[in-house]
């Protein structure tokens, strides 16, 4: 988890340089999801034209394993082959969707401690408040998850802070006081709530609610969008991962602080924007079609590098006549 912590330690920046601008959680959340979106854009893009380029042989690779189904050392000779006439990586998807969920986690660290990871404060500074946080008679249970304390200790940081003089040097207690009071989002909803504490016919509960909608929304419509890619239709036990997982993280966001929720529900739209333009721009059809295109100018190049020979003919007159006077020697 290291890693993770690192990363969000980094990106945790520019999480803090939107906030700075916008004096807003909310808002810094969306524009801090952007940014790193659109960094990771690239590799989205190639995630997706090598799952384009997969689903594209489907149809060869099929004839390729019933052609030599059993002889293994040929498919794969026969396989190797296809792939590289057809510019395409077996194991090209890998890294561009390993390095995402890395810094997507690194996201997550960067949300989840805004404390040591937004405001960079020091670590032990921190273990020392939460520390005294917990010896506050019924906080433990208020905070919901261990995971989140940083995010809860904000919330009661302006009538605890007084007790903190000693751990947090002043500039640190501004810092910390200016960005408790940047939670809010739509006139009165405060993002340092926990749902779970406001009773079930509360307006919070529409923040697992939400969070549930969005998760199952986005798989169902990347399922529509890659429809042309058999490697991307969920069967069996993957359709009901399409439920459980939401319904997962429905359960979290119901017992953390709203912050969170919050960044799930917008990293998932804005996720799904991103994969369903990348999808239509980078379909198979669309990458069958540039490959053939660029097959064709290929062609066109290597023919203009052909160099022209010269070689003059006689006319059809000067035939004629060479052919007469020939005769008539004989």
């Amino acid at each position: 988890m290291q890693i993770f912590g690192s990363i969000g330690w980094v990106l945790g920046y520019i999480l803090w340089g939107a906030y700075y601008v916008f004096k807003n959680f909310g808002i810094a959340i969306v524009v801090f999801t952007i940014i790193v979106k659109a960094a990771l854009f690239p590799f989205s893009l190639k995630q997706q034209k090598s799952m384009a380029g997969n689903a594209r042989m489907q149809k060869k690779q099929q004839e390729l394993r019933e052609k030599y189904g059993n002889n293994r050392e040929k498919l794969n000779e026969e396989m190797n082959k296809l792939y590289e006439k057809e510019g395409v990586k077996p194991m090209g998807g890998c890294l561009t969707t390993i390095i995402p969920m890395i810094i997507l986690l690194g996201i997550f660290y960067a949300v989840a401690y805004p404390l040591t990871n937004t405001l960079h404060i020091d670590g032990s500074k921190v273990s020392e408040a939460l520390a005294f946080a917990n010896s506050i008679p019924g906080y433990t249970h208020s905070v919901g998850n261990a995971t989140y304390q940083e995010v809860s200790l904000l919330r009661i940081f302006p009538q605890i802070q007084g007790y903190l003089g000693d751990v947090f040097n002043a500039s640190e207690m501004a810092s910390i006081n200016d960005f408790a009071g940047g939670f809010t989002i739509f006139g009165n909803v405060d993002l340092l709530i926990v749902p779970s504490q406001q009773g079930f016919w509360s307006w919070y509960l529409l923040f697992p609610v939400f969070c549930f909608l969005s998760n199952v929304g986005s798989s169902f419509i990347m399922q529509k969008v890659n429809s042309q890619n058999q490697a991307m239709q969920q069967q069996g036990c993957m359709k009901v991962m399409i439920y459980v997982l939401p319904l997962f993280s429905a359960w979290i966001a119901y017992s953390v602080p709203a912050a969170m929720s919050f960044y799930w529900i917008m990293s998932a739209l804005i996720s799904l924007i991103q994969s369903v333009v990348t999808a239509k721009l980078f379909s198979p059809a669309h990458v069958t079609a540039n490959n053939e295109a660029r097959h064709v100018a290929l062609l066109f190049e290597q023919e203009a590098k052909v160099p022209a020979i010269y070689a003059p003919r006689k006319s059809v007159q000067g035939d004629a006549t060479n052919a007469s006077k020939k005769k008539k020697k004989k």
